[in-house]
């Protein structure tokens, strides 16, 4: 497999050239690594948002917007394909990157996690990244600065000018079309807890519907998680029949039903505090070749409804 870094780093070029036709904007720090805004101080945009979730697969992925709906209103919802889900949405679009760096604090998703690969998912999938440069993409509130490169580019093992940041807030346009693309990630990533060989799932499709944007961030993760969760459908083509297929969905955890600002102010924002089963898609069907195929969960369009303030 050729480097992940390397196949995003192509789209990053993608996103520079087209930066006025994606309402993006990017600059050089004065250590020259690279930020680009997706939706912070520049607008972004729904086109913005597929890229950046492109991005955030290193092109390994397929991803679209269509019409849905949500209890009954027309609404956006994102789809996101890929025949690589180990790698694709384990070992790259997965947000596991804590980024605190003094006062900054933003969370890290993208190729360039493989290049430090120290989470349990580069064991699993046996992958580690090599290359000499990073493509980071970051979801905060704030653009990050030259002391966040450098963080970045010590981790990684590259020079700080060869460190790329696609930046976003959850509360913007860009930031609501990509976390909608998660729902893949989340049931390949809950499978893969549960003690599934993440090789064994062959393909991954989700969907869900794209949350109103709100400026005020902790509404707008509120909303992008119960997107997913109330709102997010997944099906998966796996090689082998599992006992625990049943507890993929969202509706299998004992918290199911309670809106996700909830949880986070229950546990006063610490994400670690919030059970790891609520993080799931809505409904998943599972195709095991040459097998059955299940259908686990079911949407909550009333919640969604609620969250979304329809």
């Amino acid at each position: 497999m050729d480097s992940l870094n390397r196949m995003a780093l192509e789209l990053v070029d993608e996103a520079i050239d087209f930066a006025g036709e994606l309402n993006v904007a990017a600059y050089e720090l004065d250590n020259e690594a690279t930020v680009l805004d997706f939706g912070i101080e520049a607008d972004g945009g729904t086109e913005a948002g597929l890229l950046l979730a492109e991005l955030q697969t290193a092109g390994l992925a397929t991803v679209q917007t269509q019409m849905d709906d949500v209890a009954g209103a027309p609404f956006p919802s994102v789809e996101l394909s890929t025949d690589q889900p180990a790698l694709a949405l384990l070992c790259s679009q997965k947000a596991g990157w804590e980024l605190t760096v003094e006062e900054f604090d933003g969370l890290g998703s993208g190729p360039a996690r493989a290049l430090v690969a120290e989470e349990d998912e580069y064991r699993r999938v046996g992958y580690a990244d090599s290359f000499e440069f990073a493509v980071l993409a970051v979801e905060s509130d704030e653009l990050p600065d030259e002391k966040v490169a450098e963080h970045v580019a010590d981790l990684a093992g590259v020079e700080p000018n060869a460190v790329f940041l696609p930046t976003f807030a959850t509360g913007s346009i860009a930031g609501s079309v990509s976390v909608a693309s998660r729902a893949a990630e989340l049931a390949v990533f809950r499978l893969s807890e549960l003690g599934y060989d993440p090789l064994d799932i062959l393909s991954a499709r989700g969907s869900a519907p794209v949350a109103p944007v709100s400026y005020d961030e902790a509404t707008a993760i509120g909303r992008t998680n119960d997107a997913l969760a109330y709102g997010g459908r997944v099906h998966l083509t796996v090689r082998e029949e599992f006992e625990r297929f049943d507890e993929l969905p969202s509706t299998a955890s004992d918290e199911y039903g309670t809106t996700f600002q909830t949880f986070f102010d229950d546990a006063d924002w610490d994400f670690g505090a919030v059970p790891e089963s609520v993080f799931a898609p809505a409904q998943v069907t599972v195709d095991v070749v040459n097998g059955p195929t299940h259908v686990f969960g079911e949407t909550n369009h009333d919640l969604l409804a609620d969250s979304f303030e329809l």
